[in-house]
């Protein structure tokens, strides 16, 4: 496994991988089994597969968030040589910002709603570093989990309206038998408040209106964001402990 810091050093690598089908996963890192899974989905159908691990400042509203923002990257470095991915690229905050945040992706209409409405700049910020990591890695395949499902649609859009010559895969959200979504942010959970979380999914899931669904996470001690029924799914995002936890199923 090839792992790069240094960006003139990758893109002379990448530049090297002729007559291949690369595969890309932009992560932040504290990867889990639902970063394996979309990694796996990558290298099923792509002949090289290129992982990032990024924790990009730009898209925290929330300096505390950052600040509390789980990392290993041994551990993850040590999961991706077990996969046997091809390259891992760990870039540094100046190398994707040298100037600084000065310039900025924004989108108007997907990113104003949902989490757009509690989180203001998040969109800019991940559109900004993903749009970045995309010019380095150059993939003809990126593959970003459903789990995500608002932050999916926006990077569709942006490689469609920006004409990148790349496919976004969708990749299946992958849950714990409690049926709670994969999430970096879960280890922060209690074991008490990791049961309680998955009250989400069974609420998600339980035929009854958004209202309904609003009022039974409440009634059970979490503060939620929104639920909300838009593009053919059902989306919430709740806190628990100051912990924010997002979901979303099919209608």
């Amino acid at each position: 496994m090839n792992h790069f810091t240094d960006v003139k050093i990758f893109q002379a690598w990448r530049k090297d991988l002729k007559d291949s089908t690369v595969g890309f996963v932009p992560t932040m890192g504290a990867l889990h089994k639902g970063h394996l899974e979309v990694i796996k989905e990558s290298q099923k159908n792509c002949s090289k597969t290129i992982v990032s691990i990024f924790v990009n400042p730009t898209q925290f509203n929330n300096p505390e968030d950052l600040e509390k923002y789980p990392s290993d990257l041994k551990k993850d470095l040590g999961l991706l040589a077990e996969l046997n991915v091809d390259a891992v690229f760990t870039p540094q905050t100046g190398d994707m910002y040298p100037q600084g945040e000065t310039i900025k992706i924004t989108e108007s209409e997907i990113s104003k709603g949902l989490c757009g409405r509690f989180r203001p700049g998040h969109f800019e910020g991940v559109m900004t570093v993903v749009m970045k990591l995309f010019q380095l890695v150059q993939p003809h395949k990126a593959y970003f989990g459903e789990k995500d499902y608002q932050q999916l649609l926006i990077i569709q859009k942006m490689a469609r309206e920006f004409f990148l010559d790349l496919e976004v895969v969708a990749v299946p959200t992958v849950r714990e038998e409690s049926g709670l979504a994969l999430s970096s942010r879960n280890v922060r959970l209690s074991p008490e408040d990791r049961n309680k979380a998955a009250l989400i999914y069974r609420f998600l899931t339980t035929p009854s209106t958004s209202h309904e669904v609003k009022a039974n996470l409440e009634g059970n001690g979490f503060k939620v964001d929104y639920v909300e029924d838009l593009y053919g799914r059902r989306f919430v995002a709740a806190w628990l402990s100051n912990i924010r936890l997002i979901d979303n199923v099919p209608l």
